[in-house]
């Protein structure tokens, strides 16, 4: 099954996730299939903090991808920032 999940990256005490679509199987920062996007938490004045390709997202999920509880929160936070501009 293709999940859509957090890997991590960044240093210690300075974390950075990139959203992937992943083979559940595989290691959390493993092998994976694609990046959609990526999330930086301790981002700071005009560095940009969350990044997701919806479109991309919504191609894996029409093929049956599951999304974690923090990607699925993360995509409806996304959603709200779009939503208004649009």
């Amino acid at each position: 099954m293709v999940v859509i999940r957090l890997a991590r990256g960044g240093s210690k005490k300075r974390p950075f996730y990139n959203i992937v679509a992943a083979h559940s199987q595989n290691r959390r920062d493993g092998r994976f299939l694609e990046r959609v996007g990526f999330y930086n938490p301790v981002a700071a004045g005009q560095a940009e903090g969350l990044r997701i390709e919806l479109d991309r997202l919504e191609h894996w999920v029409a093929h049956g991808a599951q999304m974690s509880p923090t990607v699925l929160r993360l995509v409806k936070q996304a959603r709200a920032k779009v939503a208004p501009a649009a």
